[in-house]
């Protein structure tokens, strides 16, 4: 009996690499093994969701969730784990900058018995100056807080056996990093190397704020550095604040000169403010995601789920 190998492509307002990907697609899909593509419609308010019902009812191989709302990228995923019938998935993006030929050298990796396949990006095809260099920083500020070693430049795309999928079912939070909790789970892991490619088509739904924040979400998540440099910026504003005092007092005592005017008091009163004002916003980051992890809502809702894979089969 041939193994199931799952394709899971989640989709926002994909309509114009669609084709594109699902001609790649077809090419790798091969009689070596069965196989399923599962797109997940991440609220599009394009023409997606009809380009992947077509798709469902000119083959039997796709699938398609359709989520009630745009919930991001991280939980569309996470409704992919939750859906995806194979033996082994395969997590690619729409836009094709990740190569679907690379699928083929990750399941020869996954036949000698290792469990995540990762493609770790030697390029990383048409991005800004500083769009890279944000990236690095992030990826050392990650590594300076975080127990876990996460790898640079590397993405989604990557290849799972069941048993990773079945362990990243149990990890629930709201407030997701994918990619620190690939390396969270563990098991045997090896990586590709490859140049990425451009967008095929359409536009980036990536803007710098995004990144911004999903980058904050990944520090928060898998991080305590944040919360040591807030402890190291107010051991120094401390240190500061009794040497000032000191210099002062001893001044004051020796040479009878009044203490230091009005600069030096708005100085010092605009150190201590933005140290703990900067405190607070960080303590405050922590807080928020503990308030939102208590309330334990559903991750996502869908809409409709299609398959034509039995449940028997699964």
């Amino acid at each position: 009996m041939k193994k199931l190998v799952s394709i899971l492509v989640p989709c926002y307002n994909e309509e114009a690499s669609l084709p594109h990907l699902w001609s790649e697609l077809q090419k790798i899909m091969t009689d070596d093994y069965d196989w399923e593509v599962l797109f997940v419609n991440d609220g599009s308010k394009d023409r997606t969701l009809q380009i992947l019902n077509e798709l469902y009812h000119a083959d039997p191989r796709v699938s398609v969730v359709d989520l009630s709302r745009n919930y991001g990228k991280e939980k569309a995923m996470l409704a992919g784990f939750d859906h995806v019938a194979g033996d082994c998935m395969v997590i690619i993006d729409a836009d094709l900058q990740d190569p679907p030929r690379l699928i083929k050298e990750m399941l020869q990796k996954w036949e000698e018995g290792y469990d995540d396949v990762y493609a770790h990006r030697i390029s990383r095809g048409k991005e800004s100056w500083l769009k890279k260099k944000f990236s690095l920083l992030f990826y050392k500020i990650l590594q300076k807080g975080s127990s876990l070693y996460i790898p640079e430049n590397v993405g989604d795309f990557r290849l799972l056996d069941r048993k990773c999928i079945e362990a990243l079912k149990e990890l629930r939070e709201s407030e997701r990093y994918t990619k620190g909790l690939f390396c969270q789970i563990g098991f045997k892991k090896i990586g590709i190397d490859f140049d990425r490619d451009d967008r095929v088509a359409g536009t980036t739904k990536w803007n710098f704020r995004k990144l911004f924040f999903l980058a904050v979400d990944g520090i928060v998540s898998f991080s305590n550095f944040p919360l040591r440099i807030s402890t190291l910026l107010g051991s120094i504003a401390a240190l500061v604040s009794l040497v000032l005092g000191g210099f002062y007092l001893i001044k004051a005592a020796i040479f009878g000169d009044p203490v230091g005017g009005f600069p030096t008091l708005i100085v010092v009163i605009l150190f201590l403010g933005g140290v703990q004002l900067l405190s607070i916003g960080i303590i405050g980051e922590y807080v928020g995601r503990i308030f939102i992890e208590s309330k334990h809502r559903p991750v996502y809702y869908i809409n409709s789920y299609k398959s034509h894979i039995s449940k028997d089969s699964e």
